[in-house]
């Protein structure tokens, strides 16, 4: 019996095929810019990764396009939580 794994782009909802090679991964990541200063998130976008696939807090992206999109309601959440 063959195993297979299916990954839907969280934006468009594209299926990922074993022929697309333009997929990309989306995560935050949470680092202090000094030491002693306050921790901030960043938007970290990386080339498709088989093993990073399968993190529960990572986002599958099927393009540049969906990357863009995901980045961008990353940063408009960032700035209304900073506003609030």
């Amino acid at each position: 019996m063959a195993w297979s794994e299916n990954y839907r782009c969280n934006v468009c909802g594209t299926i990922k095929n074993d022929e697309q090679h333009d997929w990309w991964l989306a995560f935050i990541e949470t680092f202090s810019p000094t030491p002693n200063s306050p921790e901030q998130q960043a938007f970290r976008l990386s080339l498709w990764n088989d093993f990073l696939a399968h993190s529960a807090d990572v986002q599958h992206l099927c393009g540049a396009r969906c990357a863009q999109t995901e980045l961008d309601r990353w940063m408009t959440a960032t700035l209304e939580e900073a506003q609030m």
